[in-house]
């Protein structure tokens, strides 16, 4: 009897999807994958992201099947699509996590009815005050809350739990910003598929996410 290969997949990933990641992997029982993080403060500075990445990539050739980088192009300028190319890996669809957690089309479309929106997640609702406060400068520089916030006018908290605790801090960070709220629910978005196919599909089947 022929034995059948389990592939081996690294997702190199945001740390700001890391809880995600590890939900979907323990709800669809994938245990061939290894989930390795960059910091999630990556975001306040894009342009040092491609390298991170690289650096960590060039560790990990043929310890893996399949890669898949966890991350949109994240304000990267198409970097991550270019390294994704030449290393022949996969990444995320979309432009980043607010997209495909919300699903290309519906994020479109909320961003098309009110560009003036400022979005978190429940990574970002969780490190609120390290991401956002601290990370920008505003804590120490409460003038710059304006400078960076002054041209939104809601904030839509895209909530991939169902956790009353994380609703009501996220009212405080609209507050917080001065910003009107809204809730939209989206659970795992694009993200669950785009795992699960990497880590399921046979070696016969053609490699996409």
């Amino acid at each position: 009897m022929e034995t059948v290969h389990t592939p081996q997949v690294l997702i190199l990933a945001c740390g700001a999807l890391a809880t995600e990641i590890r939900d979907i992997t323990r709800l669809h029982r994938l245990g061939n994958v290894t989930l390795e993080c960059l910091p999630g403060i990556l975001h306040n500075r894009p342009t040092e992201i491609p390298d991170a990445v690289r650096a960590r990539l060039d560790r990990a050739r043929g310890d893996y099947d399949r890669i898949l980088l966890g991350y949109g192009d994240c304000g990267t300028a198409g970097e991550l699509a270019d390294i994704a190319a030449q290393e022949g890996i996969q990444m995320l669809p979309g432009a980043h996590c607010y997209q495909f957690f919300a699903g290309q089309q519906a994020f479109d479309a909320m961003h098309d009815e009110d560009p003036t929106a400022f979005y978190l997640t429940d990574y970002l609702v969780k490190h609120f005050d390290r991401v956002i406060l601290d990370g920008l400068g505003i804590d120490a520089h409460p003038e710059l809350r304006d400078l960076y916030f002054g041209n939104y006018t809601k904030m839509i908290y895209l909530a991939q739990t169902d956790d009353p605790d994380l609703d009501t801090r996220a009212r405080a960070c609209a507050d917080e910003l001065g910003l009107a709220f809204e809730r939209v629910a989206t659970t795992y978005g694009d993200l669950e598929p785009a795992i699960v196919t990497i880590s399921t599909r046979s070696a016969a089947e053609k490699d996409h996410v």
